[in-house]
């Protein structure tokens, strides 16, 4: 497995911290993961990228593991990062590739850098927030419904909600998890 970790700094000061993995002069592909997963990729998906000669890229969002912190930002700041993670890697086009809570990023980077992103994938992915005619936690899991409604009360609530997710993760054990 070729892997490299690497930090990218941002116009603003910012630092992006990158993984990629594959074949280094394969074709690019953007991973953006869902919330709230690292940089870090499944080792099948790995062996993949290999097998398809694609050079697999993947990213922590804005204060996610090592990156910066981003307050303020939306989705669509996730432009900016990829534009900042491409010219670093001296890369012209790339695909992006988003699954989960990284299905939007992924979208908005295909919307916002047409020249850089040739080809965009969402799965698993949100819609819009809010929806006119959607009722938008219809058939989401418990856990995710709890989430994003903590988001939606604010920073506070958002914090508390993942303080404690993260406790009750750190105490499970495998009969816990079933």
């Amino acid at each position: 497995m070729n892997a490299g970790d690497l930090t990218v700094s941002t116009e603003d000061g910012r630092k992006i911290r990158i993984t990629e993995v594959g074949q280094p002069g394969g074709v690019p592909v953007l991973v953006l993961r869902g919330t709230p997963q690292s940089r870090l990729l499944y080792d099948a998906w790995v062996r993949d990228a290999e097998s398809r000669g694609i050079r697999l890229i993947a990213y922590e969002r804005p204060g996610y593991g090592g990156s910066t912190p981003h307050p303020g930002r939306t989705v669509a700041s996730a432009a900016r990062d990829v534009a900042a993670i491409a010219k670093k890697l001296e890369l012209n086009r790339l695909s992006v590739w988003g699954i989960s809570g990284g299905g939007p990023h992924a979208l908005a980077c295909a919307t916002l850098l047409p020249g850089l992103v040739v080809a965009a994938a969402a799965l698993a992915s949100p819609a819009p927030y809010p929806a006119e005619g959607l009722d938008y936690f219809a058939g989401m899991g418990e856990s995710n419904v709890a989430e994003f409604k903590a988001a939606l009360a604010g920073r506070e609530a958002c914090q508390e909600f993942v303080e404690i997710e993260a406790s009750e993760l750190l105490r499970a054990d495998a009969e816990t998890m079933k």
